[in-house]
């Protein structure tokens, strides 16, 4: 494990978005825990310092997985469905959920002390991206707020290069950091981890209304947004919290927002609870539709990613979990049976899918 101070020396870049406060102190404007850091000390996420009265991002640069996946798998289904996005990221978190699936990733500086990774510069990863014919590049395994400096710089070459950018982030943004990001931001999966606050504060160290807000903010700034829940037995699938998740993507983000209800299975810190049962799952589903959602999906279930057309019920899109198996939507981004229009970017442009 690299010492914190060579990071600092080697890899340091001054942050963006922190303000300057008495006795060297600094306050992080980065994501809504806004830390205030005393000269030598870390924010929440440990990847931020403040270094004689300057704000430090260690992990410019730094990536711990790059891996070239199918769009589906962040998972975003309505945006350019069957094409591969490039997928990035930065060791850190700015939340500590127990039930994390890349805990070894995300919580490296938390639990080990330091920064790890490659050095790999923004041109590379654009390079590759489009060697690999990717029509994406998504920022993703960890949180990519708290490396949002290092993804700007990837996003604005991206941009110009015709590749769109995509995030899986757990919403705890600031404004201003959305401000900064978003004229390169495309689309956007944002993990709900509950829909009570108390939740936020008990289990993951954060506030559920700050993600609120930004889901309606990247709305209003026109990003395609899809909302994924991990479902956790006695933790969040009670159906009173299911509906009220339900209504507020249904009547703040519009029926077309599609709703991915991931099952949980033991991980990290809950090695022990148990899988979440099918029928909770399927429940949820029927709440999402009797909200007025269009396109709900069970994520972590076999057979259950495909898309339907929300009007007359035909089959638009068959996934399997290597992506998509079969597009029938028409090039106008249509059902072929009744040519009611599909939601999304780039529908209908059979990327990986079936010809018409």
């Amino acid at each position: 494990m690299p010492d914190r101070q060579n990071v600092v020396e080697r890899f340091a870049r001054e942050a963006m978005l922190y303000e300057s406060l008495p006795d060297g102190k600094v306050r992080c404007g980065l994501c809504s825990h806004r830390c205030v850091i005393p000269a030598g000390n870390y924010g929440i996420c440990q990847v931020r310092q403040n270094e004689g009265g300057r704000l430090h991002t260690l992990v410019y640069g730094r990536v711990i997985a790059r891996h070239v996946d199918p769009v589906e798998k962040k998972p975003l289904f309505h945006f350019f469905p069957g094409s591969l996005a490039y997928s990035l990221a930065a060791p850190g978190c700015n939340f500590r959920c127990p039930w994390c699936q890349n805990w070894e990733i995300s919580q490296t500086p938390r639990q080990q002390g330091g920064v790890v990774g490659e050095e790999v510069a923004p041109e590379e990863i654009v390079r590759d991206a489009r060697s690999r014919v990717c029509r994406s590049i998504a920022y993703t395994y960890t949180e990519p707020t708290i490396f949002c400096e290092y993804a700007r710089d990837v996003a604005r070459l991206a941009d110009a290069a015709c590749i769109h950018n995509v995030m899986v982030t757990n919403g705890y943004m600031t404004r201003s950091m959305l401000e900064k990001f978003h004229p390169y931001l495309d689309a956007a999966n944002v993990d709900l981890k509950a829909f009570r606050d108390a939740t936020y504060r008990k289990y993951v160290g954060g506030r559920l209304q700050p993600v609120l807000d930004n889901l309606e903010t990247m709305r209003r700034l026109g990003v395609w947004l899809e909302v994924t829940m991990l479902i956790i037995p006695g933790l969040n699938d009670d159906e009173a919290e299911l509906r009220d998740a339900a209504q507020f993507i249904a009547e703040r983000l519009g029926p077309q927002t599609p709703w991915h209800l991931s099952r949980f299975y033991p991980a990290y810190q809950m090695s022990t609870t148990l899988p979440t049962p099918l029928a909770t799952l399927k429940r949820a589903q029927e709440i999402g539709r009797e909200a007025g959602l269009r396109y709900v999906y069970l994520g972590n279930v076999p057979g259950q990613a495909d898309t339907r057309c929300h009007q007359c019920g035909a089959s638009l899109i068959r996934r399997s979990a290597a992506g998509v198996v079969d597009d029938s939507v028409t090039r106008e981004g249509r059902c072929p049976e009744c040519r009611t229009p599909v939601a999304g970017v780039g529908m209908g442009g059979n990327f990986g899918g079936a010809e018409q």
